[in-house]
């Protein structure tokens, strides 16, 4: 599928939010940070078939940040993995749209939630990949305060020993996670160059272009036998003036009132 991927991010932006709103949920934050690349990779760059989810040859995803699932869900949605009126059950005893993302719902490749869980999981995935001989790759998105967990290493380690040119890491880095902003809590930097150092090809982006999203993904591998990693630089809430940069809305649900100014600002025309 190719469309207009800044339309339907809008779209997705406008469906996480009243997802999180309805169901009094959190972690609406790093769901809009995300909601750019999402869009693109959706919109033009996994091969996959909506009406056959289980379609082998499928690209693989895998939200390694799983709590926020309500960016992805959306997206599916209105793919037409499953109809987009099931949205409104997120969140409620017996959905298959639970809190953090689950593999029951048409489209999920896996469930994650704890943090750390995504890669080491990716890496499999790709690994079987190359030693069935099948062409389809793995994309894997982490946050930036998910990159605490040393599972992460392990497997960042493990994917270039390998020659895992067909696996592919988004790093949603908004710079504030849980408690604080990543810089206070664990810093990151120099982050490319980590990557670099553990035999990564690394690009860095702004993770709100979907010309340097579209022109990042589109081309991977840059590099034969060596996994690729995109770090998007993002803002936590992007669309919504008052949530930006604010550690807050890791976990505040907005009231009917928020909700309501939420929507017309991502609504307006000129809001990218």
């Amino acid at each position: 599928m190719s469309c207009d991927t800044r339309e339907f991010a809008r779209s997705i932006r406008v469906e996480a939010i009243q997802m999180v709103a309805r169901a009094k949920a959190s972690h609406i934050g790093g769901a809009l940070s995300m909601a750019d690349i999402i869009a693109v990779l959706y919109g033009d760059v996994l091969r996959e078939r909506p009406e056959a989810p289980g379609w082998p040859d499928r690209d693989r995803f895998v939200l390694s940040k799983g709590h926020c699932c309500t960016t992805l869900y959306a997206a599916l949605a209105l793919r037409g993995f499953f109809p987009r009126a099931e949205l409104a059950t997120y969140g409620q005893h017996g959905s298959p749209l639970m809190n953090h993302v689950s593999h029951k719902v048409p489209g999920v490749e896996f469930s994650t939630g704890s943090l750390g869980h995504g890669l080491p999981f990716g890496c499999g995935k790709a690994l079987a990949a190359k030693r069935m001989g099948m062409a389809w790759r793995t994309f894997v998105m982490l946050s930036d305060g998910e990159l605490d967990e040393g599972s992460n290493w392990e497997a960042i380690l493990f994917a270039p020993q390998h020659g895992l040119d067909n696996l592919v890491v988004i790093v949603d880095y908004n710079k504030i996670q849980s408690l604080g902003s990543v810089s206070e809590v664990m810093e990151l930097d120099p982050l490319a160059d980590k990557f670099r150092a553990f035999r990564w090809a690394v690009r860095e982006i702004d993770g709100h272009d979907h010309t340097q999203i579209n022109a990042a993904l589109s081309t991977v591998p840059w590099e034969v036998g060596r996994p690729s990693c995109v770090i998007a630089h993002t803002i936590k809430g992007r669309g919504v003036s008052y949530m930006e940069n604010q550690l807050a809305w890791h976990y505040k649900s907005p009231d009917s009132e928020q909700l309501r100014c939420a929507r017309k600002e991502i609504e307006l025309p000129e809001n990218p």
